[in-house]
């Protein structure tokens, strides 16, 4: 059997399947087999620490439950010929729906108007405060990939005004920006959805942030780096930012403080594809990664960055 080293939890079906393939090492055993490991489950969160790759040096393959991968240094694995997977696709509706949900509760007010029912303010003060419609919104998209299109998708019901920005146009019959500041001073919302990784460290920052505006809300289920989160909370704070829906942040589990206690700002956990049935998904194509890879040597859904290694 094949040694695999296991990095951050596994689900107890991921455990079964991969049992009868591998025999697993939980990386904080600290007392793993480095030099016969071939293949490594991670997570996009963990990763694969420089130092516990380096140390392997019979190390094939990496799968890494999640869409994003930026804690995995995918240059030294192309280099060394490792191959690495993820886990796309089967989580786009899911972070769409978590997208769209965060929007409404933002727009809406929702979290503010439930704690008002449930108190008695209604009983005792009479009606809750108006709230905004997201109807025919302006909406900009960073990174109009699968989980973007899947946000853009479920945009139409709301008869939004779609905009976004990536490296380069796309065929679709959005408006294109070029320049993110541009599509930012044209927008209400901007929708964060992009990789995380030194590409995109900070690309929302201050100057996006101002020309967003004090009327503008910031959606961010992408990853925390991808907003310098520092300027945006003073832009929350004095006011030249008006709202904002975090799924993620930069030093996840910790939250700033100052957001804490913003009434203007809804905050959740990490979890855009929490759902039995997505996770469940990303699980199992985890494990089809790497049993593909014990049985033919390819595997299904490799990283760009070493898509050429999968023969």
């Amino acid at each position: 059997m094949h040694d695999l080293l296991q990095i951050g939890g596994i689900t107890d079906p991921m455990r079964d399947r991969l049992k009868k393939a591998f025999t697993i090492h939980k990386l904080n055993d600290r007392n793993y087999p480095a030099d016969t490991i071939t293949h490594i489950a991670t997570n996009g969160h963990d990763g694969v620490p420089a130092d516990v790759m380096a140390a392997l040096p019979n190390l094939q393959m990496i799968s890494c439950y999640g869409v994003g991968y930026d804690a995995i240094d995918t240059t030294s694995a192309a280099e060394r010929g490792i191959l690495v997977t993820h886990t796309p696709n089967v989580l786009n509706q899911e972070v769409a729906t978590t997208t769209i949900l965060l929007l409404l509760a933002v727009y809406r007010n929702f979290l503010h108007d439930e704690a008002y029912a449930r108190s008695g303010q209604w009983e005792a003060e009479g009606n809750a405060p108006l709230s905004r419609s997201v109807d025919g919104v302006t909406v900009g998209i960073l990174g109009l990939g699968r989980i973007g299109q899947a946000i853009a998708d479920k945009l139409t019901a709301f008869d939004a005004d779609i905009h976004y920005h990536s490296r380069n146009p796309k065929e679709v019959e959005y408006t294109y920006h070029a320049n993110l500041v541009d599509m930012a001073n044209t927008v209400d919302v901007l929708i964060c959805i992009t990789p995380g990784g030194p590409a995109t460290n900070k690309i929302v920052n201050t100057e996006v942030i101002n020309a967003l505006g004090p009327n503008g809300t910031l959606i961010n289920v992408s990853r925390g780096s991808v907003i310098d989160e520092e300027a945006m909370v003073a832009a929350l704070q004095d006011g030249r930012l008006g709202y904002a829906g975090l799924d993620v942040f930069e030093a996840e589990p910790k939250i700033p403080k100052a957001l804490k206690s913003m009434p203007n700002v809804v905050l959740l956990p990490h979890v855009g594809s929490a759902t039995i049935e997505t996770r469940g998904a990303m699980g199992g194509l985890v494990v089809d990664n790497l049993i593909s890879h014990l049985d033919s040597g390819r595997v299904l859904t490799p990283v760009p960055e070493t898509a050429h290694l999968n023969p």
